[in-house]
């Protein structure tokens, strides 16, 4: 906690001024590194929820939550940053009204959360929050309402992380994959997911038409990755043709230079003779 003089009010007026200080001290330095726009910005609930597929949510009730994991807020991204630091002094009265009930030892409600993974976004306690950023305290009181949605929350960190977990949902509608398989095909640009479920999509209407037989979805993904996307990997750990790429990265690109080079969707001895000479 920030230094007590033994004046609470005063202390709780500080406590405000140094918040927007550091509010605004960090946006200068985003500036200057010419971070992205959205680095300082909180994550909306909403676009998470729509970007990762929602399932179906529960109650868990009262718990103790990180405040490190706070990353976001259902309807106030304006008023506090990534942070919750104050962005305006529009905040100012309530915010110092909560400090100094803090500072006082008098006590606060449990803030109403949400979820993710392992974030968490605001519904109720966006102030609370702020303040005990600013107090420098690790944890806080929540009721925790959990979201339970079909793709993971991992490695989302800002606004624009949404966009790759979207168009990665949207493949995993055409080409349903599940467990090991779908943690495993992986791509960083959020446009090859769609032309990864063209690819796999035309895969599996050659093999309809190769067994004169219809096959849903899930079928066609879980035999795509077993007889095609498995055993290709596996040639090109060998032939050395993943190199910083993903695994999933090198699939896709030896995929597309194999019908322009070979013109054939077979994979053989020269298929991998002519992209490795193409390095």
């Amino acid at each position: 906690m920030p230094r007590d003089t033994g004046f609470p009010r005063a202390d709780a007026e500080n406590d405000f001024l140094r918040a927007r200080r550091r509010q605004v001290m960090s946006r200068l330095a985003a500036r200057l590194r010419r971070e992205p726009d959205d680095v300082n910005i909180m994550l909306p609930f909403h676009e998470v929820v729509e970007a990762l597929g929602m399932l179906s949510e529960r109650r868990l009730g009262l718990r103790t939550v990180r405040l490190d994991s706070i990353v976001g807020s259902v309807d106030r991204t304006r008023d506090f940053d990534r942070r919750f630091r104050p962005t305006s002094a529009r905040v100012r009265e309530r915010w110092q009204r909560l400090a100094l009930a803090q500072r006082r030892g008098e006590p606060v409600p449990p803030i109403e959360v949400y979820r993710v993974g392992d974030l968490h976004f605001v519904q109720d306690g966006h102030h609370r929050v702020s303040v005990a950023h600013a107090l420098g305290l690790e944890v806080i009181d929540a009721y925790v309402t959990e979201v339970v949605t079909r793709i993971p929350a991992h490695g989302i960190r800002h606004r624009g992380d949404l966009i790759v977990k979207d168009y990665r949902r949207l493949f995993l509608e055409r080409v349903p994959l599940g467990g090991e398989a779908q943690a495993a095909v992986v791509l960083s640009d959020p446009w090859d997911y769609a032309e990864l479920g063209e690819h796999v999509e035309a895969w599996g209407f050659r093999l309809m038409q190769d067994e004169g037989v219809f096959l849903d979805r899930v079928t066609v993904a879980r035999r795509w990755y077993a007889e095609e996307y498995q055993p290709v990997v596996d040639l090109l750990r060998q032939a050395d043709l993943v190199g910083d790429r993903t695994e999933t990265e090198a699939y896709t690109w030896v995929a597309a230079e194999r019908y322009r080079l070979i013109r054939t969707h077979r994979w053989d001895a020269d298929v991998f003779s002519a992209l490795r000479a193409r390095r």
